[in-house]
């Protein structure tokens, strides 16, 4: 079977991969058909550490989703992340040439061209050069410079890049497996596509993406991206701050964690207790729920607190009338939202996934915002890709900007 209208989102984490398969509908909407989710190997803090395993890894995962699917897939929008991946500001300027001075789809690709000349890091690649603003002969703010008048256009933008080599290694490993990639997407934009509205970019908002070995910070204002960082923490630091605390093995430590866990210590906590044999038959003892969750707290305060100082990098801590909004696998600790109201001194949610419809009740859960965004940038992107404005490294709500700029 082989269908058109098929778009493949895959999320490589370090802790888990994950595939999400959705079908555009007549009239625009996206239905999730096809899921798949298996452990990752061969990945440390989103680097790859390890092609063969890696390959292996997505292997094993893409062949359950053609599973789910009942057809062969072989292309994929592919999140890219890892503590490699850094962003900068660029500006692009040139001159209007037609001679009645009305700026162009053309112009508008040729000032954002201008803005990838911004010198970068030696060995980097870029990934997306995303607008914020454009400029018409000195009048700033503009968001939409098509059909105007002027002499002059300007771009201020925001510069995403990657590690060059270990991009190559990424699509090593993508064309080992036989998936021909539809764009490399850095996953926190593709994670907002899936958790966040318009109203949320619009007054201010930060997207909390909590992986494996990995969080993932994106900052929004004005519809603009503000700011991204991938931070070299994650769940599975947690983990290992329970089995050294509570003295007991990593996989019983990830048990324990995901049965009895919480991110705050309530005064319900002081007196429970965790039988050990509950949860695997050949251990014995009996732990108390205070001490697992004083431990859970203190790592989650810290990578709070990490997170608020990129904020203040940026002068927007506690200054985000849309809070704060987690996702990502280890975002679904209880008590979560709570913690990061208080850290960050700021409104704090759980982010679901939204924005297209599935019978599969595992596409609304949190783990899957990454691969689910990746189907909701596909879905925006796609029709650009048909008309020819693919050199533009855009998408997902660039791509709805940048539908009103197509004739």
């Amino acid at each position: 079977m082989k269908n058109n209208n098929l778009i493949t989102g895959l999320d490589i984490g370090s802790g888990a991969i994950r595939i999400a398969v959705g079908q555009t509908q007549e009239d625009g909407g996206l239905q999730i058909i096809g899921l798949s989710e298996g452990r990752s190997e061969g990945l440390a803090k989103g680097i790859i550490t390890d092609i063969e395993d890696t390959v292996s890894s997505i292997s094993s995962c893409w062949e359950q989703a053609e599973k789910s699917v009942g057809t062969i897939l072989n292309h994929a929008f592919v999140g890219i992340s890892g503590t490699h991946i850094i962003s900068q500001e660029s500006k692009g300027v040139i001159a209007i040439s037609r001679a009645d001075g009305e700026i162009k789809q053309a112009d508008v690709d040729r000032v954002l061209e201008g803005a990838q000349t911004v010198a970068t890091p030696p060995n980097y690649e870029i990934l997306h050069i995303i607008p914020r603003s454009f400029t018409v002969d000195n009048q700033p703010d503009i968001k939409d410079p098509i059909g105007m008048t002027g002499v002059r256009l300007e771009v201020d933008a925001q510069i995403i890049l990657g590690l060059g080599s270990q991009i190559k290694n990424l699509r090593k490993c993508l064309h080992r497996v036989g998936i021909n990639e539809d764009e490399l997407v850095f996953t926190p934009l593709a994670t907002a596509e899936a958790v966040l509205n318009k109203r949320q970019k619009e007054l201010g908002v930060a997207v909390v993406n909590i992986g494996s070995t990995t969080t993932c910070l994106t900052v929004f204002e004005e519809g603009d991206i503000l700011t991204a960082k991938v931070l070299p923490i994650g769940s599975r630091h947690i983990t290992s701050d329970v089995a050294i605390g509570l003295r007991i093995s990593l996989d019983l430590a990830e048990a324990v964690k995901l049965n009895h866990g919480a991110a705050i210590f309530k005064p319900s906590h002081k007196n429970d207790t965790i039988n050990l044999r509950e949860l695997n038959s050949s251990e014995e003892g009996v732990i108390s729920k205070k001490d697992l969750v004083e431990i859970i707290e203190a790592r989650c305060e810290e990578i709070f607190k990490l997170i608020d100082k990129e904020l203040m990098v940026i002068d927007r801590s506690a200054k985000l009338p849309a809070g704060v909004v987690l996702t990502g696998s280890g975002a679904k600790l209880a008590g979560l939202p709570e913690l990061a109201k208080k850290v960050f001194r700021l409104p704090s949610s759980l982010g679901i996934p939204s924005g297209f419809n599935s019978v599969m009740q595992k596409a609304y859960d949190p783990s899957f915002a990454t691969a689910t965004g990746l189907l909701l940038w596909g879905s925006n992107i796609r029709p650009l890709l048909k008309r020819g404005i693919g050199e533009i490294k855009m998408g997902g709500f660039l791509g709805k900007i940048f539908k009103r700029f197509i004739p």
